[in-house]
């Protein structure tokens, strides 16, 4: 068998096995396709049935639905029927009843006219019988009236005028008993003790050999300590103590700081006085301002300016007739406090005003003016409600009372002071003329500082160098002691003694 008849029988061999194999394929996808068409029918019958199915219960709910609407609507129409029978019957009712109000309201129109034509008759009489009284008494209606009021007034004069005395006396007597019940309650309620002020303080010391170390050589160590301080220093054979005099108790309290640390240094010389000097000033103002915040706190009054309690708290250190100036303004803030509750007044401006009446005291030995004016100003300066100041500025009746606040400043302050023991007025007379004393002094140009000392009988004044010489130092000391003579009231004599020192500090480096 050659080639050629392989290739043919392979040939024929592929396109028989071509065609039997396209010849099944068609055969197995008939068979697919009759089993796809017998499961779509099966599944159109079987949804048939279940729309079927589906339609005859809705069907059914509908029917069901339609019944209960039905008698719902039922039930409504009764309802509605049942109103309108109950409408229709009121309707009726009120129909019937504004046909019983028209005929009573025509009844009472009748009967209306009928009382004005009464009233008409009435007045008609009057008229006749008033005019029928005039004729015969002769006097018309308001003569008579007049002649009735005479004749009572002079029956009953003698007894009106009594009682009206009675009522006064009675009410000015209760008056009178009010006024001094809230006074009394005040004054009882504080009652605190008043100690006098000295002018001088007490400096213990350890050993009588300390004296010789604080007046120093030539005395020059107690002069540096009354120059820097402006006190005087009394050493005398009292063992155990140094007495400090001045009449401001500032500069004694300095003066007692500054010696109790020089004492305790042991280094007394004028350097180290001038600088102990100045530390204890500074420890003074804060003692100032510690005073002054608890005083605030004390009272009460919270809402001043705090350049304001700084200067309360230096009345700590000031007096007035021998009371100390601080501790009477806290007095008359509680006594202030205590009347206006009982009268109704405003309570923390009557304090405020009570705790600031004299602070131009602090001051009124650096400012011009009385100590009520000054106080005005630092007030306004700073400022405080103008109603404290209206009330504060009544308390010595240099103004008008403009306020009961003012009236309750001013009765605080006769009670605080008029105490039995508050006050020694020999005490401020004394103080008075040595600040004047002072302040006449400092008047002159190129006056640096002055000190009034051992009781006023001597001044002692530093002048500035760079402002003055010595010549002129001594014409200008005469000119103060000729203005003294002129100008004050002093018994004896006093001592003028200017000082003119010419201080010049260099430091080496």
């Amino acid at each position: 068998m050659n080639t050629l008849t392989i290739i043919l029988i392979s040939a024929g061999a592929l396109v028989l096995g071509v065609g039997v194999g396209y010849y099944l394929r068609v055969i197995v996808a008939l068979g697919k396709r009759r089993s796809i068409e017998i499961d779509i029918k099966q599944m159109m019958v079987g949804a048939k049935e279940e729309a079927q199915q589906i339609t005859d219960d809705a069907k059914k709910a509908s029917e069901e639905k339609l019944a209960d609407l039905k008698e719902e609507e039922k039930k409504k129409e009764k309802e509605w029927k049942e109103k309108e029978s109950r409408l229709i019957k009121k309707d009726e009712f009120l129909d019937s009843r504004q046909v019983e109000i028209n005929k009573e309201v025509d009844n009472i129109k009748v009967k209306v006219e009928e009382i004005k034509k009464i009233q008409e008759k009435v007045v008609k009489i009057e008229d006749e019988k008033r005019a029928e009284l005039e004729r015969v008494a002769k006097l018309s209606e308001s003569d008579a009236k007049e002649e009735l009021l005479k004749d009572i007034e002079k029956k009953y004069e003698e007894d009106i005028l009594t009682r009206i005395q009675k009522l006064e006396n009675t009410n000015q007597e209760k008056l009178d008993r009010r006024a001094k019940d809230i006074l009394a309650t005040s004054i009882q309620r504080l009652a605190s003790s008043t100690a006098s002020e000295l002018m001088t303080t007490i400096v213990s010391i350890p050993n009588n050999e300390i004296k010789g170390k604080i007046i120093g050589k030539e005395g020059r160590n107690i002069r540096a300590f009354e120059r820097a301080s402006g006190v005087e220093l009394i050493v005398d054979d009292t063992p155990g103590s140094i007495v400090i005099s001045s009449f401001d108790p500032i500069r004694r309290q300095v003066a007692r700081l500054a010696l109790e640390n020089l004492i305790l240094d042991g280094r007394i010389q004028p350097a180290k006085i001038e600088e102990l000097v100045e530390k204890a000033k500074e420890e003074i103002n804060k003692i100032i301002k510690e005073k002054g915040e608890q005083a605030v706190y004390e009272c009460g009054i919270l809402n001043f300016d705090p350049r304001i309690i700084a200067i309360i708290g230096r009345l700590y250190f000031r007096t007035s007739y021998g009371q100390n100036v601080l501790q009477h303004s806290i007095e008359m803030t509680h006594i202030a406090g205590m009347l206006a509750e009982e009268l109704g007044a405003d309570v923390a401006i009557a304090k405020a005003g009570a705790l600031v009446h004299d602070i131009g005291k602090a001051l009124d030995h650096e400012v011009q003016g009385t100590h009520i004016e000054i106080g005005m100003r630092i007030l306004q300066k700073f400022g405080a409600d103008e109603r404290i100041i209206t009330a504060m500025k009544s308390h010595h009746e240099d103004y008008p009372y403009e306020t009961i606040e003012s009236i309750i400043v001013q009765t605080a302050d006769s009670i605080s002071g008029g105490r039995p023991g508050a006050r020694r007025d020999s005490v401020e007379n004394y103080l008075k003329r040595l600040q004047e004393l002072e302040a006449l002094v400092n008047a002159f140009p190129a006056v640096e500082k002055s000190y009034a000392l051992q009781a006023g009988r001597e001044i002692r004044i530093f002048v500035t160098p760079e402002k003055i010489s010595d010549a002129e130092a001594k014409l200008m000391a005469r000119d103060i002691a000729l203005k003294i003579e002129k100008e004050l009231k002093y018994p004896g004599e006093i001592k003028v003694t200017m000082i003119r020192e010419m201080r010049i500090i260099e430091y080496a480096r």
